[in-house]
């Protein structure tokens, strides 16, 4: 019995002596790494959301693809009733092919008038030389008619062509002159109906552009997210349709305590422990530390000039980089929260 009573308290000499030996390596251990790490579990992933909006108004003719869904770059999402439109845009090409009509019709107006005009000057050289004729027609009649070598009636007859020459001339002038007027008159009115073809080409193209934006397609590859809108909804331009998740990024935003800062830098390397698959330990290395707290990016930012201050220690926000993406991207959300812990200086 005594024996018994002996070996007991030899046990209770070893065991209690090792386990208070286990525990204090264990509390060691656990200060040193303390002491040697900087640690948050204020921290999720990100990803680009990209909300894709509605460009025109009108009422959802088809959509094509279900909440979470997978999609690629320029796959068709949804397209919005294009019946009226498309009526518009008839009216406009009828509108379009009138104009140009018209622009046909004062281009072929210009021509005659450029002709005329043509005309009008050849008549008027040939007055021109008409009247040097009677010009010299008058003066050498009148010389005779003084030396008496012809009768009155023949200087007359010469006066009167000569007179008639002149009238003929002035009036081929201003004839000049009126076919001048016109012409730049049809020249402004080709630039109008030019000006017109113009305004209605680009309100038709305008139009085709307007019925374009009714095909929503995915700006990147990625997934969407909860859809905003049903089949015969009528939406309004910049109405946010989707929102699509850009899984071709991925990175994690941790948010240390002001006090942690002086320990990180950027290059440094960082353990990642998702907590929905903690058996994982991803790499990853910080690439930028915010140049503000976190606080400061909200919509009402704390002002400790104010009234009563108590202080609040601050988080700033440090983007890490996940090393061996492709590795873990099939199991990584966004939001999903996770456990970053880096070695300090």
């Amino acid at each position: 019995m005594e024996n018994e009573q002996n070996k007991q308290v030899n046990i209770r000499k070893i065991v209690i002596p090792a386990v208070l030996g286990i525990l204090l390596l264990f509390v060691g251990y656990k200060v040193w790494n303390y002491l040697r790490h900087e640690e948050t579990d204020n921290a999720q992933v990100e990803m680009r959301l990209v909300p894709i909006l509605s460009r025109v108004s009108g009422y959802v003719d088809k959509i094509l693809v279900e909440d979470y869904a997978t999609v690629k770059k320029g796959q068709l999402l949804m397209v919005i009733d294009t019946t009226e439109l498309h009526l518009q845009l008839a009216e406009m090409e009828a509108d379009y092919n009138q104009a140009i009509a018209d622009l046909a019709n004062a281009q072929a107006s210009l021509t005659n008038a450029e002709a005329a005009l043509s005309s009008t000057r050849g008549q008027a050289d040939v007055t021109s030389l008409r009247k040097e004729k009677a010009t010299n027609d008058f003066t050498r009649d009148k010389e005779l008619f003084e030396s008496n070598a012809i009768t009155k009636k023949q200087f007359d007859d010469s006066k009167s062509n000569y007179d008639i020459t002149i009238k003929q001339l002035e009036t081929s002038f201003r004839d000049v002159k009126v076919a001048e007027t016109r012409l730049g008159i049809l020249k402004s009115q080709v630039s109008k109906a030019q000006a017109q073809v113009d305004v209605k080409k680009a309100r038709l193209d305008q139009q085709k552009l307007k019925i374009s934006y009714c095909y929503i397609y995915a700006p990147s590859d990625g997934t969407i997210g909860k859809r905003n809108v049903d089949q015969g909804q009528f939406i309004q331009p910049g109405a946010p349709v989707f929102t699509q998740v850009n899984g071709q990024e991925l990175w994690v935003v941790a948010n240390f305590k002001e006090s942690q800062i002086k320990n990180i830098r950027d290059g440094k390397e960082v353990d990642i422990v998702v907590d929905g698959f903690p058996q994982y330990t991803i790499k990853g290395k910080v690439t930028s530390i915010s140049g503000a707290t976190g606080a400061k990016f909200s919509l009402l930012p704390p002002d400790n000039a104010t009234g009563n201050f108590i202080k609040v220690t601050q988080r700033i926000p440090v983007r890490i980089e996940i090393l061996e993406l492709e590795k873990y991207r099939s199991i990584l959300r966004a939001g999903m929260s996770v456990d970053v812990t880096l070695l300090a200086d």
